[in-house]
């Protein structure tokens, strides 16, 4: 979380003076004001505020039909969570490396389709976005479906779309570590509608048909789901989050400007498949050598961090996918589901080398949008020295 103060406050305290704290109400409604603003912010015609990313995916992955039987190709390079949607729908996740921009390999997606893939997951891992042109011609060629896992990326966009706006569906997150965040959240974003209908009632199914009119002009029947409503707290700082959304990432993106136009002649930044629409939260410099990079990572006033050493966003560290534990109960498990049998993938830590080799010669530098141009430069000259000398 960027900047949080007294106008969060204010909202908490108008909701704890009403006392309805509940999503569906007679009073201030936040959540709905929260669900209207991210359609006028993301130009959707659908959104869900829910408790988090993961269940925005999973309900999302569930609203397209996704289950055992189904193949849904992922990047080798994204938090733990989108893998664990995939197999929380029942179905496999298939591992794809990324390419240079640290985003999934149009080109590796294209090796890893059968029979039974159902979807594509790109996700705009840091802010990066995804080369969504190609995923989604990709798609096109294919008959698949594409959910963008934007939930390191609210409010990025690509080439003047917003990132989870592309494909047929979209996620966000709002946790403490996100661009914006409500503690816990996050949101689903569609323009269709059978996936908005279903994702809802999945998202909701104990109180869906229960409280207001949440079901009104709905075609599809109700089934059982699970329960990943929000509540009017959270809410309420989410609404006023999404007013800051526009500030906070244009001073990311200033900053980020900053330190590349000042390092450009000694440093080699990643390529982008969209620069203008980077979140700016990090800056990533490629190196030679994992010993290159991790020289410079240490050195004094650097602070710098590899993506290879990120744990659970590194593949080979999704321990229960990799040891193929996806349910605790062995019949709710989909890699011991017999329609799965024939497509259980072989998971092996080194079955994408190429992402293992651009994740340990890259070095992020953290860009905040709060730091001023006198701090920038101190950090640009340490920046400097250390490229000298490795």
């Amino acid at each position: 979380m960027y900047r949080i103060g007294a106008e969060e406050i204010e909202e908490l305290k108008k909701v704890i003076e009403a006392g309805d704290l509940f999503k569906i109400n007679g009073g201030l409604q936040e959540s709905g004001k929260v669900e209207q603003k991210l359609k006028d912010t993301f130009a959707c015609r659908h959104s869900i505020f829910m408790t988090s990313g993961h269940a925005a995916l999973v309900s999302a992955l569930i609203a397209m039909g996704i289950g055992p039987g189904d193949e849904v190709i992922v990047p080798a390079y994204t938090y733990i969570s989108t893998a664990m949607a995939v197999v929380a729908a029942g179905a496999m996740p298939v591992i794809a490396e990324v390419d240079d921009t640290l985003t999934i390999s149009p080109e590796d997606i294209k090796t890893k389709i059968t029979k039974n893939t159902k979807a594509i997951m790109p996700v705009h891992i840091q802010g990066f976005p995804c080369n969504m042109d190609a995923i989604m011609e990709i798609a096109k060629t294919h008959n698949l479906f594409v959910l963008e896992d934007a939930c390191q990326a609210d409010g990025g966009s690509f080439k003047g779309k917003r990132l989870g706006t592309i494909g047929d569906a979209g996620t966000l997150s709002f946790n403490f570590f996100k661009i914006i965040s409500s503690g816990e959240g996050g949101a689903l974003l569609t323009d269709n509608r059978q996936i908005f209908e279903r994702a809802l009632i999945y998202q909701d199914s104990s109180a869906v048909a229960f409280f207001g009119n949440q079901l009104e002009g709905f075609t599809e029947e109700g089934f059982c789901g699970n329960e990943y409503r929000s509540n009017e707290l959270c809410a309420a700082v989410m609404n006023v989050q999404l007013d800051r959304l526009d500030g906070i990432l244009a001073d990311l993106r200033k900053n980020k400007k900053y330190l590349m136009d000042a390092l450009a002649d000694v440093a080699e930044f990643i390529p982008s498949n969209d620069i203008l629409g980077d979140c700016g939260t990090t800056l990533a410099i490629r190196f030679e050598s994992e010993e290159k990079a991790r020289a410079f990572a240490t050195a004094e006033g650097v602070r710098g961090i590899l993506p290879i050493d990120t744990g659970k966003h590194i593949y080979k560290h999704w321990t229960p996918i990799m040891e193929k534990r996806g349910a605790f109960h062995p019949l709710m498990d989909p890699f011991k589901m017999e329609a799965n049998k024939d497509i259980v993938p072989d998971y092996r830590a080194d079955m994408c080398p190429a992402t293992l080799e651009r994740l340990a010669k890259v070095v992020y530098i953290s860009v905040s949008p709060n730091v001023s141009k006198e701090k920038w430069d101190q950090r640009i000259e340490a920046i400097k020295k250390a490229l000298a000398t490795i």
